[in-house]
């Protein structure tokens, strides 16, 4: 399942600059189910459910090979683990984000991010710190937030991640997937 977008598909010129971000795919069935969860909470930023591991960062586009090469020494040198998302979590009253849980594969993810935010251009400082999950439910109603955090009490899936994904975003398109990473090389 490699993916890989030539920069020539409505990508800005070599001047400009383009967002990007790095995640986790959340296998079906349990992506689908998450992001349908997602949109029928009403969120506006409803993408497809994924665990984050580099937020969306800014880069010049003519920087783009430079961080495609890093991200494949990071996946070359991570070797495939197993992610368990097991019941829910909130970020309330901080931010208004309810979420489904890691509950096996943090340290993973949390390595995976410290080696791809070490890159020169991607490194950014973060607001909060880094914390693996899925979010279910966001910047909607408290009474909504409530529901998705109960339903999704019990939810569980246990998967192989393999692969990370390096996604961007123009400003004119939704967050488009443009390269898979296969960890281990």
């Amino acid at each position: 399942m490699a993916r890989s977008v030539d920069g020539r598909d409505g990508a800005p010129d070599a001047g400009d600059t383009i967002q990007i971000g790095i995640a986790v795919d959340i296998p079906e069935p349990w992506g689908g189910m998450l992001t349908r969860r997602r949109i029928e909470a009403g969120d506006p930023l409803a993408v497809p459910a994924h665990v984050t591991l580099l937020g969306p960062t800014e880069i010049p586009v003519r920087a783009l090979p430079a961080v495609e090469e890093h991200l494949a020494r990071v996946a070359a040198t991570h070797l495939p683990f197993t992610l368990h998302l097991r019941g829910t979590g909130t970020f309330r009253p901080v931010t208004q984000v309810v979420f489904v849980a890691v509950a096996a594969g943090i340290s993973e993810c949390e390595l995976l991010a410290a080696a791809i935010n070490a890159a020169p251009e991607l490194h950014r400082e973060a607001r909060f710190p880094y914390h693996p999950h899925v979010t279910v439910a966001q910047d909607v109603p408290p009474e909504v937030l409530d529901k998705a955090y109960e339903d999704l009490a019990d939810f569980s899936a246990l998967f192989e991640v393999e692969a990370f994904t390096l996604f961007s975003h123009s400003g004119a398109t939704r967050w488009q997937p443009r390269r898979d990473f296969r960890l281990g090389g």
